[in-house]
Order: structure tokens, then C-alpha cells, then sequence
């Protein structure tokens, strides 16, 4: 199936990490499975989840001054805590949160992500690979079958019954535009049944979009935290943290920086990607000043370099440019990112098409440009003069090349 081009134009969406984890500030699903906090402790959260500050039109504002132009939401994390009035299985926090999330980001033009968790570590039916909160010295035989690829058949069924269940309700009552899922690792496509999973979400929602973790039915790649540093081909999304935890955590106050954020964010769809940003509300459902104040941030430049974001595609390969770039659906203008004030001229290599002009954007300014050397099919190198102190972007300035076709690159060794 085509990938929807609505995504692939987005390039940054907001990833909301909210659950029953952010009352005592602990690690999703995973502070149980790794034995950090007791299960019972754990699940004692659900009684104290509040949600009585959730202004789901606040997020939405929030993410569309950010930039953003989707934004995924965790349904169901790997704890099988449901964050709507789910009728199958007994885990859900007694209301209905995503109806309004889904509503309030359609009203400000944003795209409405779900995310599901294949795994779920508390139902009676689902056999991890581990046991939530028991040593594994102590695991009974069904796990480990489970872990082989055996599984006891009826309980199995079951366990799928109870996930398409619970998809047939977010796809029927909220329409996504994009399921995002996780916790493929502990089984098989085929144990997962996913081409089966894709029909019946697609039934309901042919044009959603998956991301790669239904296996092999996703429509583009998942890099988690880590910058690949080879962009991979085709779409992509790298789904990175604002400080180092996914959901809320009281402890955690290292937050990057605006200027790291657009650093993060340039190369990322320099390489032909969207970044997708985590926050994490706190239980009551308000978002922290810090993280609010980098959303903003961040969306202060896109704003004023929307022109070298929103409707281009990944720009010159390494080697062109030193610093990420774009270029327009044309592809007649190059976007260079400068991160620091230019002590010399900035010099682009390989380019074969001609320059009409260079200006800084944002500001108009026209920057001055010339070309040497070359020899034969080897063409010289684009000089360009840099801008005065008062045209340089406080956090990353870009620079408008206007060429006389369509780009043409040099990818040779030179004459020898």
C-alpha cells in the first residue's frame, strides 16, 4: 500500500507518553518487568490516576504551535492499562481519554496517532517471556514455551480475541490516521497473526498508516533515541525524548535544549525523515513548563523557516554541505542549515546546476556567491558570502539557493 503522502510532509509529530505511571513518577511498564517496582505498587497507580487537569485542546494548541502535524497518543502501554472505557479485559482507567485527544487535534488540522501495545504483561492469557514481578529462576514452563514460540492454544485465542477487540474499538470510535505500535519482539508475524491484524484495522481505517513494528505490514521505519547516522531509505521517523524518560518522571530534569532540538529535528528531515517528539503529562494531565517551553521553542523556528520544512524532501548527501539541508518538491531550491556564525564562506560541492541567487530566510537578505575551479565534468565549488551578525538566526540560520533547474549533483572522484 502507498505510503500516505500526509506523512511524509508532516516532519514533526508529538509523541504523548501518558498513563497510570505518571502518579508515582516510574518507568512505563517496564519499572514492574524489570523487578525496579513491585506489581501490586504499580497497578496501586490506577486508583490514583486523576486525569482532573486534561484539557486535551491545551495539548492540541500546544503541538500545532510546535509545528507538529500529527501527534500518536499511548492507548494501551505493554502494562495493559487502557486509557478509554475499553469492554474487553479488566485493565482501563474507568473513562473515556481519547475521544476527546482525538477530536481536539482534528479541530487545529492535526493527523490523530494511536499507540497499542502488541504485548500485554497483565493479562491472565498472555504468557511474556517473563514474568512481570517474578525472578526467573521462579518462572513456570509456559513462559519459556512461550519464549521457544509454543503457546498453550486456548489461552492464545483468547489473548488475540481480547487484542482485536480492543482494535476494533479504537479504530470504530476514534478513526486513526496512523497506529503506531510496539512490543512486536516477544512473538513471530505469525504468532501475532499481523496480516490478519492489518485487514481488520484497515477495514475500518483503509488509509492508515503503520509504523514498522507491524512487522511486515509497516509502512516506514522506527529508529528509537538514536540519530542513525546513514539515514535509511525510503520514510522514516526517529521517536526521541525531550529529556531522558518516554512518560513522566519526577526525577528527570535533563532536558535538551531548544538548540538541540532543532538540531535534532534539521538533520532528521535533512535525511528525508519526521522526528516525533515524546512528552510525558503529568498524572493530572498538564504538561511541564520545561517540556511546554521547548515545544515552543522549537515551533518559533520551524515558524520562521517554514518555507525549508513543510513541502520539501531529504536534501544533499554527505560530503555536499557541511550541515543538514532540504530541497524543495521542485527541486529547484536548496535549504543549507547553518548551526554557527560563519567565520569564512560557506561552500557547497558537486553541484552541478547553475545558482540564479542565495538569500537568507527569514529575511530576504541576498548573499553574495561565486564559483571556482572545476575541470571537465567536475564542477567547481559554490561559494557563498556570509550574512551579517544582524541576519543570523539566534538558534540555526538558514540559507535559500535558488538554482537554475532542477538539482543536479556530482557524485565522482575528480580527474585523475
Amino acid at each position: 500500500m502507498a505510503m500516505q503522502r500526509w506523512f511524509t510532509d508532516a516532519k514533526l509529530g508529538i509523541f504523548v507518553h501518558w498513563g497510570v505511571y505518571a502518579v508515582d513518577g516510574v518507568q512505563e511498564s517496564w519499572s514492574f518487568y524489570d523487578d525496579v517496582v513491585p506489581y501490586d505498587r504499580y497497578m496501586s497507580q490506577l486508583d490514583r490516576f486523576t486525569a482532573a487537569r486534561y484539557d486535551p485542546r491545551d495539548w492540541a494548541r500546544l503541538f500545532a504551535r510546535a509545528g507538529a502535524k500529527y501527534a500518536v497518543l499511548t492507548s494501551r502501554h505493554h502494562d495493559g492499562v487502557a486509557l478509554w472505557d475499553t469492554a474487553h479485559g479488566d485493565l482501563n482507567v474507568g473513562r473515556g481519554l481519547i475521544g476527546g485527544y482525538a477530536e481536539a487535534l482534528r479541530e487545529q488540522g492535526l493527523k490523530v496517532g494511536l499507540y497499542y501495545s502488541h504485548s500485554d504483561w497483565s493479562h491472565p492469557d498472555y504468557a511474556s517471556t517473563r514474568k512481570p514481578g517474578r525472578p526467573p529462576e521462579l518462572e513456570d514452563n509456559r513462559y519459556s514455551e512461550a519464549a521457544a514460540g509454543h503457546e498453550d492454544p486456548a489461552a492464545w485465542e483468547r489473548y488475540l480475541a481480547y487484542r482485536d477487540g480492543q482494535l476494533r474499538e479504537l479504530t470504530g470510535r476514534y478513526r486513526p490516521d496512523l497506529m503506531w505500535f510496539d512490543g512486536e519482539w516477544e512473538r513471530s508475524e505469525e504468532q501475532w497473526r499481523i496480516p490478519e491484524l492489518a485487514a481488520l484495522i484497515r477495514s475500518e481505517v483503509p488509509d492508515v498508516v503503520f509504523n514498522a513494528r507491524m512487522l511486515g505490514e509497516g509502512d516506514y521505519a522506527t529508529p528509537e533515541q538514536g540519530a542513525p547516522v546513514v539515514p535509511p531509505d525510503g520514510p522514516w521517523e526517529l521517536c526521541l525524548t525531550i529529556n531522558d524518560s518516554w512518560g513522566h518522571q519526577h526525577h528527570d530534569h535533563h532536558h535538551k535544549s531548544v538548540d538541540q532540538l532543532i538540531r535534532y529535528f534539521t538533520e532528521t528531515i535533512g535525511g528525508g525523515g519526521n522526528l516525533l517528539l515524546s512528552v510525558g503529562p503529568r498524572e493530572d494531565g498538564t504538561i511541564t513548563p520545561e517540556q511546554r517551553e521547548r515545544l515552543e521553542g522549537l515551533g518559533d523556528w520551524i515558524a520562521r523557516h517554514a518555507e525549508a520544512v513543510y513541502g520539501t524532501g531529504r536534501g544533499l548527501p554527505p560530503g555536499h554541505h557541511y550541515g543538514p539541508s532540504t530541497l524543495s518538491s521542485d527541486r529547484r531550491t536548496l535549504y543549507l542549515t547553518l548551526f554557527d556564525a560563519p567565520r569564512a564562506e560557506i561552500n557547497v560541492r558537486g553541484l552541478r546546476s547553475g545558482v540564479r541567487r542565495v538569500t537568507v530566510l527569514g529575511r530576504g537578505t541576498e548573499l553574495a556567491h561565486e564559483v571556482t575551479g572545476g575541470l571537465h565534468d567536475t564542477p567547481g565549488i559554490l561559494w557563498i558570502r556570509p550574512p551579517a551578525a544582524a541576519d543570523l538566526d539566534p538558534h540555526a540560520t538558514v540559507l535559500a539557493v535558488e538554482l537554475e533547474g532542477e538539482l543536479e549533483l556530482y557524485r565522482g572522484a575528480g580527474r585523475f
